[in-house]
């Protein structure tokens, strides 16, 4: 890491290293220079130079950190009045800051204290990039700025899979901007060109669940709000400011509409309506779906569910998009439920759906949650709509992009959806047998999904893409308030975690350990569009700033929609060819305006 060294070529002399207190080659104390500052997260660096070993003099050590905490004090006072009687002058005293440094690399790896009294410099340019470990990160995503405001980045190695993969983010409700988070960030994957080529980049695919309003149903509409300050803080990051140029929107059918039409009320075209017939609903097994804890082996009930499934799967025959089974046509999801309770009602064919050995309780229990279920999955699962071919969603020949609205559903009928859609998409990426394309899926209230105690079909999927998805090519981008209460094992699988506002109960919580004190109390206060990233490579967790998202996030900032020669034009091998083709992020310690941009 020779950019750390000669001593000269590093920034202005912020102040020199305290005396008063423990130096240790991991973490130490500045005192801060008259006429100089340091603030939370200001990137420093201080030499060391070592005594001769074997005849050899060695070079300097440089030693780098980020602030971590920053204090000041009287120095002259002992009773806590005394500040009034320095303040007019009668009492001797002088005003000292200090500043907490907690060390992100040394070089060479000698791991010795700095020298109480050595000179410690603000690290910018190519030393700062070093001192992050964005020296040695082969592949950039930018993700936002630091609070230097020069450019922070994410090593695509942790993201796409190469050495790690999955993101988690965490954060309050309406105020950590979480969603608005896991936008940007792939926003700034497909814009950055980091993912090689034109060709790849135009094979990579997103996979976003909207649970909340339609707010997620615009991103390829420019934002109206987009003003030229936010215009350069992108071109500050390498990227153009737009919308997503390839995008395709799910909504499930309206209720009671035989045409199928999606049930959305704020964009009128460019949606497709998504569905299963009830062909397919029993051809593919997708009964236990409809129960959120139907892998729960202690939970007597879900013998009957599998048992009814496997019955489906044998015996359903195909008609025009319902089925016949035991003689009898169906044609809705309601029709099948009423077949299914009534034969496991007959005491004579109680025994070939649900087998010998459950009892009449046991079946009963079954019953009542799958009737319960009608009312949610009825528009779902069809097998009404034959004058028009079920609507799939297929992230393989969907957009670069893919949105499924779920916000008008029931809770039950998101599970359902949520569930049988990833099962699919898992289940391609298996039968593929290759990492690429890459398929990022971004699911907010996880917790939900995948809770930490209990099992269900869904959280089993969930926990296959966590443990194999790497291999796959499939990055799960999981958004909660609550990352305590989401399943170990994924967030422990997760390379990069973000963190937003936080409540000050779930702060305490050991999930957020990561965080050095002083960040997980600035968590508290964090105004929106501040996250707290941590990835492997670092000891710390950066806080960056993203911008103003370029894409309307919500109706009222929709501009006009991209037109059908631009939409053709896009789908082609660049997908962002006609939009512009962006430029490359500056690499790491390169040259980048240094103008002041508010977000």
């Amino acid at each position: 890491m020779g950019e750390l060294a000669p001593p000269d070529a590093h920034g202005p002399v912020v102040g020199r290293v305290l005396g008063t207190a423990d130096a240790t080659p991991l973490q130490y104390w500045v005192a801060v220079a008259p006429g100089a500052y340091l603030q939370l997260d200001d990137v420093v660096v201080t030499t060391r130079e070592l005594p001769p070993t074997g005849g050899e003099q060695p070079g300097p050590v440089a030693i780098a950190g980020v602030v971590t905490q920053v204090r000041a004090r009287h120095e002259g006072a002992v009773f806590d009045s005394d500040v009034f009687a320095i303040a007019d002058g009668t009492l001797p005293a002088q005003v000292q800051e200090a500043a907490e440094i907690t060390t992100t690399r040394v070089d060479p790896e000698v791991y010795v204290p700095p020298q109480p009294g050595a000179v410690v410099r603000r690290a910018e340019g190519a030393t700062r990039a070093a001192a992050l470990y964005f020296d040695r990160m082969e592949r950039t995503v930018p993700i936002g700025l630091g609070r230097d405001g020069a450019p922070v980045f994410l090593n695509a190695d942790f993201l796409d899979g190469s050495r790690g993969a999955h993101v988690s983010i965490s954060g309050i409700s309406g105020v950590a901007t979480k969603t608005s988070f896991a936008t940007w960030l792939l926003y700034s994957v497909f814009r950055s060109g980091v993912l090689g080529g034109a060709g790849e980049t135009a094979n990579t695919r997103a996979l976003i669940f909207n649970v909340k309003g339609e707010d997620l149903l615009f991103l390829d509409h420019p934002n109206t709000r987009l003003d030229a300050a936010t215009e350069k803080a992108y071109s500050r990051l390498g990227l153009d400011a737009g919308p997503f140029p390839d995008v395709r929107v799910f909504a499930p059918p309206r209720p009671g509409d035989l045409t199928g039409s999606p049930d959305v009320a704020s964009r009128l075209t460019g949606v497709d309506s998504f569905y299963w017939t009830v062909a397919d609903f029993c051809a593919d097994r997708l009964l236990p779906y409809v129960f959120a804890d139907a892998d729960d082996d202690r939970q007597q009930y879900t013998m009957v569910v599998h048992s009814v499934t496997a019955y489906l799967h044998r015996h359903a025959q195909p008609a025009d998009g319902g089925v016949v089974l035991d003689g009898k046509r169906v044609n809705s999801y309601s029709d099948l439920v009423d077949l299914i309770s009534e034969r496991l009602a007959d005491d004579e064919t109680r025994g070939e759906w649900a087998g010998t050995a459950v009892g009449l309780g046991t079946v009963n229990a079954f019953l009542r949650r799958l009737v319960a279920s009608a009312k949610d999955l009825s528009r779902l699962v069809r097998g009404d709509l034959r004058g028009s071919a079920p609507h799939e969603i297929n992230t393989a020949e969907s957009a670069q992009v893919t949105v499924v609205d779920l916000h008008n559903l029931p809770d039950r009928a998101q599970r359902f959806v949520v569930g049988v859609t990833l099962r699919s998409e898992f289940e391609r990426k298996e039968k593929a047998g290759t990492a690429r394309p890459l398929l990022f899926v971004v699911l907010d209230e996880l917790n939900k999904y995948a809770p930490r105690e209990g099992t269900s079909p869904i959280k089993e999927v969930l926990l296959d893409i966590a443990e194999r998805g790497r291999s796959l090519g499939v990055v799960l981008i999981g958004a909660q308030q609550t990352a305590s209460e989401v399943e170990r094992r994924i967030v422990a699988n997760s390379a990069i975690r973000v963190v937003g506002r936080l409540d000050p109960a779930e702060a305490s919580r050991p999930e957020y350990g990561f965080l050095p004190p002083a960040q997980r109390a600035r968590a508290l206060i964090a105004k929106p569009g501040t996250m707290f990233v941590a990835q492997p490579e670092l000891p710390v967790p950066l806080v960056v700033e993203f911008p103003f998202p370029a894409w309307a996030t919500r109706p009222a900032e929709a501009g006009a929609a991209p037109s059908a020669t631009l939409r053709s034009l896009v789908q082609s091998s660049d997908p962002f060819a006609v939009v512009g083709a962006g430029s490359r992020a500056a690499p790491p310690g390169g040259s980048l305006p240094d103008d002041d941009i508010p977000f």
